[in-house]
């Protein structure tokens, strides 16, 4: 994987290249067939000071676990508000590089283009790997929705609106519960990134790849294999 740029930046540095990267960013359909699916999630360690990102490749469409990997490292940022994924997505990568297995389609625990600048997390992990990604937050980080046109039943979803532009989705993936926000990240469309969200969805509030990632990010006992512990390499 060639490097997309460097981490060591400073935030006026960090917010320039937010601007740069937010204009490749595609947001049309570039996905071949989807056979795995990834989830991938965060658990900061505040006092060690250190991250730990969680990747968990599903078998789709039946949800299946094929691999699960954590990866470990001291945090390189402090929080930033806009800046998460300078803080974050290098630990990301260093999780998803253990999959031996190429996923077709990345869901991540953070927003895509629904972002102050159009670029969260998933869509800078999105230019990074060049494979189709999926922002699915569980709060507004930007936009307004009809709260009003929202159904309650799952499969219910309105627009989420910045400056007049059509940003993300709120997406109701489970009947009465709150909504998820789901926008673009990369490679892909906002209604394609709804139709895998719903898709993934297994009666709980969040997709399964991002609930297992979610799960296995906060799990203390458990630990990598002494193989899974050899330095990372991306799959060929």
């Amino acid at each position: 994987m060639t490097p997309l740029h460097e981490w060591n930046l400073t935030q006026p540095e960090a917010i320039a290249l937010q601007r740069e990267l937010a204009q490749r960013i595609v947001r049309e359909d570039r996905l071949g067939e989807v056979q795995h699916v990834a989830g991938v999630d965060m658990a900061i360690n505040e006092e060690h000071e250190t991250a730990q990102a969680a990747v968990v490749l599903l078998k789709y469409p039946e949800m299946e676990i094929v691999e699960r990997h954590i990866y470990e490292e001291p945090l390189r940022m402090p929080y930033i508000p806009g800046l998460l994924s300078f803080r974050e997505a290098p630990c990301v990568l260093g999780a998803v590089a253990r999959l031996k297995q190429q996923p077709d389609l990345v869901m991540v625990d953070g927003q895509g283009i629904a972002h102050p600048r159009r670029i969260g997390i998933a869509s800078h992990l999105g230019l990074w790997l060049n494979i189709p990604t999926i922002g699915c937050a569980k709060s507004i980080l930007v936009g307004k929705y009809d709260k009003d046109a929202l159904g309650e039943e799952a499969g219910s979803w309105v627009p989420l609106i910045n400056r007049h532009e059509v940003i993300g989705a709120v997406v109701r993936t489970r009947t009465r519960v709150n909504p998820m926000y789901i926008s673009v990240g990369h490679l892909i469309s906002l209604e394609t990134s709804v139709r895998y969200v719903l898709a993934c969805s297994k009666g709980y509030r969040l997709p399964e790849p991002t609930r297992q990632a979610d799960k296995l990010s906060k799990d203390k006992a458990w630990v990598e294999t002494d193989e899974q512990e050899k330095p990372p390499t991306l799959w060929e």
